[in-house]
């Protein structure tokens, strides 16, 4: 049963730090998506975004967790986006400083004008006209969208922000029935 307890416990202190201090941030040519989490609620932790020196998110103070989408203004070439966080508990050993390269989006190919005149017959003489116009107008085709460039078509990574969450619980679970295990334990040793 000790063996148990332990080994429940081991397991639940050995799987705490994955869950502490989880920064996320993703950049693509049209933005830059920032989640942090499981940061200490409490102190004043900051998180900075630049794009070329330039602030696209000013300093901004954040408690336990943080999560925003930034639209990067339009380049013609590829920027440098930096992120910086500072990590107010302790030493600071959970700050980050850390640049990726925001490539220029691609702008669809532009489709050539269709003619808007008929390509001319092979008959030299004129056209007569019907004796009767025709009962049914002439119906065209509805115009197809072209896809926007500022919606590129990105890969599901499976990832989720829930994760520490979930991973949180579960060690929080094993500490419970490993507490409640050794408090009947200890229970049973005094009546006995």
């Amino acid at each position: 049963m000790a063996a148990a307890v332990v080994g429940l416990t081991g397991g639940a202190i050995s799987a705490g730090p994955a869950a502490a201090h989880t920064p996320t941030w993703a950049v693509t040519c049209s933005e830059v998506t920032v989640d942090l989490t499981n940061y200490t609620a409490g102190v004043p932790n900051t998180v900075t975004v630049t794009v070329d020196g330039k602030d696209l998110l000013p300093t901004e103070t954040f408690g336990r967790e943080f999560h925003k989408k930034l639209t990067l203004p339009e380049h013609d070439e590829p920027v440098t986006v930096r992120l910086v966080v500072k990590d107010a508990e302790g030493d600071g050993k959970y700050s980050i400083d850390k640049t990726e390269t925001a490539e220029v989006c691609e702008k669809p190919s532009p489709t050539p004008p269709t003619p808007t005149q008929p390509a001319p017959s092979e008959t030299t003489g004129t056209p007569e006209p019907s004796a009767t116009p025709s009962e049914k107008p002439s119906e065209s085709a509805p115009a197809v969208p072209a896809p926007s460039p500022s919606s590129p078509n990105l890969a599901e990574t499976g990832s989720s922000s829930s994760t520490p969450v979930i991973g949180g619980a579960a060690v929080a679970v094993l500490l419970a029935g490993g507490g409640i295990m050794w408090s009947v334990r200890k229970r049973r040793t005094a009546q006995n």
